[in-house]
């Protein structure tokens, strides 16, 4: 089993958003062959608090136009890690110290990697 069509849909405007708020280190992976409840991750960072609630508002702004509504959201009151639940899709965003102290994408490194579109730009500190 693989992601869905429209997971695949909602990564990438998730990723796409957090490339527009000049989130780092964005990344997907396909988990469903490892979890029933979820078929796709994404990770960004971001250098500091304030950025992580801007990537974090922007993402649910971009998949909310195209009809996404999350779940759940977990994290924002200390603006370190927020993961926001799509069911499909789970993203993560992350303080660049708390996803180099996690290392999510070592947990997971098992997983293929979705590709991302080209517009979508990790930028770099």
């Amino acid at each position: 089993m693989t992601a869905t069509d429209h997971a695949i849909e909602l990564v990438q405007a998730a990723a796409r958003a957090a490339s527009d708020k000049l989130a780092s280190n964005i990344i997907a992976f396909d988990v469903s062959e490892q979890l029933a409840i979820s078929d796709a991750f994404v990770l960004a960072s971001a250098s500091n608090d304030r950025q992580v609630k801007s990537i974090v508002d922007e993402i649910e702004d971009k998949l909310r136009e195209i009809g996404a509504k999350p779940l759940r959201r977990e994290g924002e009151r200390d603006g370190r890690w927020v993961l926001i639940d799509y069911g499909e899709i789970v993203v993560h965003v992350q303080h660049e110290e708390e996803r180099q102290f996690y290392a999510l994408e070592r947990l997971w490194r098992d997983c293929p990697s979705i590709a991302l579109p080209a517009d979508v730009v990790s930028h770099e500190r």
